[in-house]
């Protein structure tokens, strides 16, 4: 019996995500039909099903025929069979015997078709992306997702006299003018106007950034500022949404003197830029500025996913200069450890990422619209299929979400940047090792960190899972453990980070101690109610130093207001 290659599962994932396959394999015996190769279509059938111990193959199609014949008798008596699926729950889905034998069979079939995926003899990474590859092309092939066995779709056709269809595909026409399916009503919003419209200016811009000063909300503030590095992957205002559920607006609310980094949308006049420019030119000149502007030594840092890498690195960076500018340090679903990067372990391997090296690592541009392609695909029932369902086949508009506008708004990255990134976070894991990089002249090691952390993690994030954010407190004051804490919350990567403390939603977890591992953490925490961000504003307050007046203007004589917030960068819309 043949063990599989990773060379195996990359021909595999390019054969799943041809949309010209699943055609053919749909045009093949219903999916799940037995023949001499397995329960899988076509040529993968034979394939998987040789990578299968004979044992549980022959095991695996004994409990698919019982289970099939289970379910063709309840067609033949007319019962209903139990569907717990939320894609067939509507009334329309279980009032028809066919179409609800129809679901059921494809339910079946996708149970079998993970079962066989969970039997490969592979390694656990390569196992990882047949499942991920097998889950794609199971959620493409629902039945949900086309007219004739949507029984849904059809009824509203009928209702209609045939205007949901028209709808439907005037919205797919429009859809595929964008390069995208749309996930939200996007005339409802406005950068500025409706969303990031917390007050403040730019007071300070290169090429790689914009550096907004919020204005004061309470009399007096926080001596120590406050600087907030957003994802450069995404556009800062998923910290500052709406004043209901803005980040940015309730540290403003401590008392805090906060700025944010706006990155630029990159075009093709920073085709070259690179990981060192994100660090020197970004994150170490916004600490800069923001030390100048305040006249404080030291401030309180945050960063948010990716940008937490950057300023943790910065940080480091200084640090081997022998300058010392933060007096905390909050990581917001973080990975400083790459040992375990979740679901995105399938688009890294050495194969695709020297792709992309030799595409755009000497100068070039990484495309937004491909991130946007990648983190849908995380979730496609949630962020592909639903919208299928919904506008096309429907004609039903999706209604207006801040958090999915600002998904859609993408933005570019630069290509020796991207690849940087990429090979060494999470090809090569090279952060975590003392002195393994070298960035902006400095050997970076983050050991030598030395200053309060507060660490957060999502408990459903499927990019940066928690254990892999926990992490973080291995990497940094490793001489002072105390210094570090970490705090949990509910939901994902945004949700779970964008909880705002007044609606009291959902929970966290927390712990004093900080034991080496994650789990033994979490074994050991305590469930509180609401949202995580009062715990943060207790850690702030407490690195914030004495209150002061609050400052009355913003900028400096040296810095002096260039625009009103929330600025130009963030509305510049990705160019390819």
């Amino acid at each position: 019996m043949k063990t599989l290659t990773p060379q195996d599962a990359a021909a595999w994932m390019a054969q799943l995500s041809d949309p010209n396959a699943w055609q053919s394999w749909l045009k093949q015996p219903q999916m799940g039909q037995l023949n001499g190769n397995g329960l899988l279509p076509g040529s993968l059938s034979s394939d998987l099903a040789v990578l299968i111990e004979p044992e549980a193959l022959t095991r695996l199609q004994s409990d698919y025929v019982r289970e099939f014949s289970t379910l063709w008798q309840s067609l033949v008596t007319s019962s209903t069979p139990d569907i717990k699926d939320k894609r067939f729950s509507g009334e329309a889905w279980k009032s028809n015997a066919l179409y609800a034998f129809n679901a059921a069979a494809y339910l079946l079939n996708a149970r079998f078709m993970m079962a066989m995926a969970d039997a490969v003899k592979a390694s656990p990474k390569v196992k990882q992306k047949i499942r991920f590859a097998i889950q794609q092309t199971i959620d493409a092939m629902s039945p949900s997702n086309f007219l004739v066995t949507n029984p849904e779709a059809q009824k509203k056709l009928v209702e209609t006299k045939g205007e949901s269809l028209a709808k439907g595909i005037a919205l797919m026409l429009a859809d595929m003018q964008k390069g995208r399916i749309s996930q939200t009503d996007e005339t409802a919003f406005k950068v500025g106007e409706n969303v990031a419209t917390t007050e403040g200016a730019v007071v300070f811009e290169n090429e790689l950034f914009q550096l907004i000063q919020y204005k004061p909300l309470t009399k007096t503030v926080f001596e120590r500022p406050l600087l907030l590095v957003p994802p450069c992957i995404n556009k800062f205002y998923i910290m500052d949404l709406q004043p209901a559920n803005s980040l940015v607006r309730y540290a403003v609310e401590q008392g805090h003197t906060v700025f944010l980094v706006s990155w630029v949308n990159p075009d093709a006049s920073l085709k070259q830029a690179s990981w060192d420019d994100y660090i020197e030119t970004g994150a170490i000149k916004a600490i800069e500025v923001v030390r100048d502007i305040t006249g404080q030594d030291q401030i309180n840092t945050l960063g948010f996913c990716v940008g937490g890498t950057i300023v943790a690195t910065a940080l480091s960076v200084l640090l081997a200069r022998g300058d010392k500018p933060a007096s905390s340090l909050t990581l917001l679903t973080t990975l400083l450890d790459f040992s375990d990067t979740g679901v995105l372990e399938v688009y890294i391997d050495e194969a695709q990422v020297a792709r992309r090296e030799a595409e755009i690592g000497g100068g070039g541009m990484m495309p937004g619209r491909d991130f946007t392609a990648a983190f849908s695909s995380l979730r496609p029932n949630d962020l592909v299929w639903n919208y299928v369902e919904q506008s096309y086949l429907k004609g039903v508009e999706p209604p207006a979400f801040d958090l999915l506008y600002w998904n859609a708004d993408a933005t570019n990255l630069p290509g020796p940047m991207f690849c940087y990134y990429l090979r060494n976070m999470y090809l090569e894991n090279n952060l975590r090792e003392p002195g393994k990089l070298q960035v902006a002249g400095q050997s970076v090691d983050l050991g030598r960190l030395d200053l309060p952390a507060f660490v957060y993690g999502s408990k459903e994030d499927h990019i940066v899972p928690w254990q892999a954010a926990y992490e973080s407190l291995n990497l940094i004051n490793t001489k002072k453990r105390a210094n570090s804490r970490f705090v949990l919350g509910a939901s994902g990567h945004i949700a779970g980070v964008i909880n705002p403390a007044a609606k009291n939603k959902r929970s966290h977890w927390v712990n004093k101690a900080t034991p080496a591992g994650a789990a033994e953490w979490f074994e050991t925490a305590t469930e509180k109610p609401g949202s995580w961000w009062t715990e943060w504003a207790a850690f702030l307050a407490e690195q914030g130093g004495k209150e002061i007046s609050a400052p009355k203007r913003y900028g400096n004589a040296k810095y002096k207001p260039v625009e009103a917030a929330p600025g130009r960068y963030v509305k510049q819309k990705a160019v390819a």
